[in-house]
C-alpha cells in the first residue's frame, strides 16, 4: 500500500483508509463484534494504516470496537476521532463547547485506549460556538499532548480559513466522488491554498457506485439510506447511468466499478486520501485493489467526458442534515 501524506501536516497515512462507521452504526444493524475486529485487523495486515470513527458512531460502540482491534498495533497506525454532537447523539444538536471538546477527548482517549489522538474532528461546524475558540481549544489539547492534529468535517470555506489561522487544520473530511463534486468548486482550491488535506468520505456514493444497487434494492430498516432524497426508488433509476459509465471504463481497465471510482479520487490530488467502508472482506480487498489502478490522463478525461453529461437526481442530504454541512 503506497503512503500518501494530507497536505502540509507531515501526518503519513495509508493512499486509502477505512471508514469503520458502518460497522457499527448507519447501514442496517451492527456487525457482531468478533467479525468486525477481523476486519479491522486485516486492513491493517493488507497495508490500510489510516482508521476513521467518531463519538456519535454508535454512540461510542466504534470507538470502543476500534480500541480493542487495533491495541495490539496501536503504534503502527493513524487514529482519527471527532467530536461535536450533543451527547454524542447527531439527533439532539450541536454542541461544540470548549468543555465538551476536552470532555469528548479524554473519554474518547479512554476507549480508543490510547494517550493521543493522531486527528481529532469537528464534526460540524457549531454556530453557536465562535469558530476560534473551536481551534484554541484543539490546540490546548496538542499543547497538552492529547492530540496530534486537528480536522474538520463538511466545513465550509470562511470556517476552514477562521480555524486555520488559530490552529492550522490538517485535514478536512468531506463527502466528495463521482456523484458528489461540489467540493470541486471552492473547497479543494482553498485546500490546496492553505496546504490542507482532503479525507472524501462515502467515495463510493454510499454503496451506489459500486453497482450493487438497484432501483428494487431494499435496505434495512434502520438504515440511513431511507432518509437520503438520492436513495428513493425513482432517483436510484435515474441515476443509473452514471453506474453504467463506471461499468464500461471497468471493463476496459480489467477492474470493478468500485475500483474506477475510488482510483478516480486518488488521482485528483496527490494529498486526497479516500475512506471507503465496509463490512466484508472480499468487500475490502476489491476497495484496497484501487490504489494500484492507474488512470492516465486519457482514462481521466473518457471518465469527464462521460460523466459530464449526466446530471445525478436527487439531494445527498434529507433537510434537517442539510442545514448542518457547508458552514
Amino acid at each position: 500500500m503506497q503512503k500518501r501524506t494530507l497536505g502540509k501536516s507531515g501526518l503519513e497515512v495509508s493512499a486509502i483508509g477505512l471508514g469503520c462507521m458502518g460497522l457499527s452504526y448507519g447501514y442496517g444493524p451492527a456487525t457482531e463484534k468478533r467479525q468486525a475486529i477481523e476486519l479491522i485487523r486485516a486492513a491493517y495486515e493488507r497495508g490500510v494504516t489510516f482508521f476513521d470513527t467518531a463519538e456519535a458512531y454508535g454512540p461510542w460502540l466504534n470507538e470502543e470496537l476500534l480500541g480493542e482491534a487495533l491495541a495490539p498495533f496501536r503504534d503502527k497506525v493513524v487514529i482519527a476521532t471527532k467530536f461535536g454532537f450533543v451527547d454524542g447523539k447527531p439527533t439532539l444538536g450541536l454542541n461544540s463547547k470548549p468543555e465538551r471538546i476536552r470532555e469528548v477527548t479524554d473519554a474518547a482517549l479512554k476507549r480508543l485506549r490510547t494517550d493521543v489522538i493522531d486527528l481529532l474532528y469537528q464534526h460540524r461546524v457549531d454556530p453557536e460556538v465562535p469558530m476560534e475558540e473551536v481551534a484554541g481549544t484543539v490546540r490546548e489539547l496538542i499543547a497538552q499532548g492529547k492530540v496530534k492534529h486537528f480536522g474538520m468535517s463538511e466545513a465550509g470555506v470562511e470556517s476552514i480559513r477562521r480555524a486555520h489561522a488559530v490552529q492550522p487544520v490538517a485535514a478536512l473530511q468531506s463527502e466528495y466522488s463521482l456523484w458528489w463534486r461540489e467540493p470541486e468548486k471552492e473547497i479543494l482550491p482553498l485546500l490546496e491554498e492553505l496546504g490542507i488535506g482532503f479525507v472524501p468520505f462515502s467515495p463510493l456514493g454510499k454503496g451506489f457506485l459500486t453497482g450493487a444497487i438497484n432501483e428494487t434494492t431494499a435496505f434495512d430498516s434502520t438504515d440511513f439510506r431511507n432518509v437520503v432524497p438520492r436513495f428513493t426508488a425513482e432517483n436510484r433509476k435515474a441515476n443509473q447511468g452514471l453506474v453504467d459509465v463506471l461499468g464500461r471504463i471497468a471493463t476496459d481497465k480489467g477492474a470493478t466499478k468500485a475500483q474506477i471510482a475510488i482510483a478516480w479520487l486518488l488521482a485528483q490530488k496527490p494529498w486526497i486520501v479516500p475512506i471507503p467502508g465496509t463490512t466484508k472482506l472480499h468487500r475490502l480487498e476489491e476497495n484496497l485493489g484501487a490504489a494500484a489502478v492507474e488512470l492516465t490522463a486519457g482514462d481521466l478525461a473518457e471518465i469527464e467526458s462521460a460523466v459530464s453529461g449526466i446530471e445525478v437526481q436527487g439531494e445527498r442530504y434529507p433537510a434537517q442534515l442539510k442545514k448542518m454541512v457547508g458552514r
